[in-house]
């Protein structure tokens, strides 16, 4: 049996799915950009402000769910750029105090919207 998560305070999807979906015990989050949840603007630029609020975005899904990011036990980061890889990092480490979850950074050619980060996160209950 599937739950759909739903918050207005992580961007609407662009396309056929979801934001998150529980199924069990486990939380799948769909891929987030650097969309402000508040205004639907897209934010580019700066790769740590992109991170901060792609961060933000799973943050407030989590919530909707009860969770938190100490529950994620894998997380995918894709990055146009892997020589922004460190800059991504500094930022992603501060939302895990301890026990950071299991991880793969891949470089792609693309992005939707033409963003440079995008994060999906799979949690446990």
């Amino acid at each position: 049996m599937k739950k759909i998560i739903r918050t207005n305070n992580a961007p609407a999807p662009i396309g056929p799915y979801n934001q998150a979906v529980m199924a069990g015990n486990f939380l799948f989050v769909s891929g987030q950009i650097a969309i402000d949840p508040a205004t639907g603007n897209l934010i580019t630029g700066d790769i740590q402000v992109e991170t901060r609020l792609v961060m933000e975005n799973i943050s407030a899904i989590l919530s909707e769910a009860g969770l938190g990011f100490s529950n994620i036990v894998k997380t995918t980061i894709f990055l146009m750029d892997m020589g922004q890889f460190a800059q991504v990092n500094e930022i992603y480490g501060t939302y895990f105090a301890t026990d950071a979850p299991a991880r793969e950074t891949v470089q792609v050619s693309g992005l939707p919207k033409g963003v440079n980060v995008e994060i999906s996160v799979i949690a446990v209950v």
